[in-house]
């Protein structure tokens, strides 16, 4: 019998709209602080991107209770763990801390939304930080670069997507104090945020204690997003051939896909995971195994809400072999499945799959608090983290199959390949 899924929700809205979300669960004496600003690289404006990633890092850099460097070290202090991580589609900001130490977390969340200090000096510390990460994560490591170079081919230079969440370096050096006030100004407010807690606390209690530290900040006007037009799929096969540093040559490949809450999307989820996720899938079976050309093959997808995802498609040289091999090998195997459809095997194994990957993440108290806050904040409904798996297994074979054929055509790609630089 399949499992079922369903985890408690409480949830409530502060009178200055923030949402709170409690999810509770004694096993274990810690809860985990999970709080989603519905803001991404897709909002920011021309000529001023990567401003929502800086605000990941000036987040930690103090307010008006707390120093800079100092949220990460209190957290730790008591146990706990912080962090933060930004995407195309929001910003979060999480804690997990022993229970007796809740009331810090929320406290710590609350001074910082209220009263951050976005000062010069913090701009110009933190865009050098920035700048530093872009240098070591995406211009000094083989492939690191792949992202930036595919977001630019799929899609168009003015859309929301259409650059990199970490942002052009150039906008970034031009940003000014005023551009970096107004961003907070207008995104950072309690009305465009989810607050998600998940763990050993009283529901009640849980929403008393946010509006207790969050109740007092001032309401304010929630931006309003322009809604973004569907894309069509790619033609003309847009290229990008890369000579560079990198171990062996590569190929990647993206298509444009729908947008991440639709039925089709979760269909071609499963059709790229038949296609490339693990050591069963036909890209493995083929690169790897039997025509031993490649080190690693694999396909996945990323969702996204703006009318537009991504599916992806890769695969790493073996020494001798060419990206150009490699890329053939992967139209080839795409060409199969949309020719012949997926099995009833691959379908069930895929969502096996998922369903493990699903649970074990619903098991991690982070990991499930972080869900809940997608959910609301993308979906407006955390309850659908409780539905997901019943929509998974309600895909039919003949979904992947359709889904695959209108949306995976090998046409509608676009191709980033990498060679390797002789000495």
């Amino acid at each position: 019998m399949a499992p079922v899924v369903h985890y408690p929700l409480h949830q409530a809205t502060l009178d200055n709209g923030l949402r709170v979300i409690v999810n509770p669960d004694p096993s274990v004496p810690v809860v985990a602080v999970n709080l989603w600003y519905d803001v991404g690289s897709r909002d920011e404006r021309p000529g001023r991107t990567g401003l929502a990633h800086l605000f990941e890092h000036l987040m930690f850099e103090g307010s008006a209770n707390v120093t800079s460097g100092e949220h990460l070290a209190t957290v730790q202090s008591v146990g706990g763990s912080a962090n933060a991580t930004t995407w195309f589609d929001r910003t979060n900001y999480f804690e997990t801390v022993p229970t007796c130490a809740l009331d810090l977390a929320l406290w710590l969340e609350a001074d910082r939304l209220a009263s951050l200090q976005v000062t010069q000096h913090n701009l110009d510390n933190q865009r050098d930080v920035v700048m530093e990460e872009k240098r070591q994560r995406y211009d000094n490591v083989p492939y690191g670069d792949v992202m930036l170079h595919l977001v630019q081919l799929t899609f168009p230079a003015d859309h929301p997507y259409g650059h990199p969440t970490i942002g052009s370096m150039d906008d970034l050096a031009a940003a000014t104090l005023d551009d970096a006030k107004a961003f907070f100004a207008t995104h950072y407010a309690p009305s465009n945020a989810v607050l998600t807690l998940v763990g050993d606390i009283d529901p009640t209690d849980g929403i008393a204690r946010a509006n207790s530290f969050f109740g007092g900040l001032a309401a304010s006007t929630r931006p309003v997003r322009e809604v973004t037009a569907p894309l069509p799929p790619l033609t003309g096969v847009p290229r990008r051939e890369v000579t560079a540093t990198v171990p062996a040559d590569a190929a990647y490949l993206s298509w444009r896909l729908p947008a991440s809450d639709t039925p089709a999307f979760d269909a071609l989820e499963l059709a790229l995971a038949a296609l490339g996720d693990g050591q069963t899938s036909r890209l493995h079976r083929r690169l790897v195994r039997n025509d031993q050309i490649a080190e690693g093959a694999g396909a996945s997808t990323t969702g996204l809400i703006g009318g537009t995802s991504l599916g992806f498609a890769s695969a790493r040289a073996l020494p001798g072999v060419a990206g150009a091999q490699l890329e053939d090998a992967i139209v080839d195997e795409f060409e199969r499945f949309i020719a012949d459809g997926p099995t009833t095997a691959e379908v069930d194994r895929v969502k096996a799959q998922y369903e493990r990957e699903w649970l074990g993440e619903l098991a991690r108290f982070d990991n499930r608090a972080d869900l809940f806050s997608s959910y609301a904040t993308l979906q407006g409904d955390p309850e659908a983290v409780n539905r997901r798996l019943d929509e998974i297994r309600a895909v039919t074979i003949d979904d992947v199959a359709a889904a695959a054929s209108d949306w995976l055509a090998t046409d509608q790609r676009a191709v980033v390949t990498y060679h390797r630089e002789r000495a």
